[in-house]
């Protein structure tokens, strides 16, 4: 992983949202700058990202959090061991604040391509306010899509209460 300096780019705002956009805001219980590390770090993107159901082998996450670098990973199902790899090109990084990037990915439903994520990072002192908005989606990959990041932030909040982070 490459250290990214502070940019002197704004943090866009965040777009209007559409029906076939994933719009998700909550807090954490941590700093941005921690927070930060579970979207840029392997070692950490590693242990939340998914739905309950897969996990995420280690060996396959690749970061590079600048401007082009990859955000890459494979999810596995625990039960039957497939595979799901998930691919993105970064296009902005503004740490610890904004993350953009467009990803392309290997459903069970189907495969979904070039969807734009956007992450924002809000400080409140002890805690962070996270705001991310994904899409566009087809109308069948919205919905678990929501489902899988709300699974996936459940590990980041059960990481971040026993105190791993």
């Amino acid at each position: 992983m490459t250290d990214s300096p502070v940019s002197d780019m704004p943090v866009p705002d965040i777009p209007a949202v559409a029906d076939s956009d994933v719009f998700i805001t909550r807090a954490f219980a941590a700093p941005r700058d921690v927070v930060w590390r579970f979207f840029t770090e392997p070692a950490y993107l590693a242990q939340w990202f998914g739905p309950a159901t897969v996990h995420v082998d280690p060996a396959s996450v690749v970061v590079d959090a600048v401007a082009g670098g990859p955000w890459n990973l494979d999810m596995v199902d625990t039960a039957s061991g497939s595979r799901f790899p998930l691919r993105a090109r970064l296009a902005v990084v503004i740490a610890p604040e904004y993350l953009e990037g467009v990803v392309s990915a290997d459903a069970e439903e189907g495969d979904i391509r070039d969807v734009k994520l956007r992450i924002w990072l809000h400080d409140h002192g002890d805690t962070t306010r996270m705001t991310l908005h994904q899409g566009p989606f087809a109308p069948e990959f919205r919905q678990p899509t929501v489902d899988g990041w709300t699974e996936s932030f459940v590990k980041i909040d059960a990481i971040l209460a026993g105190g791993a982070a």
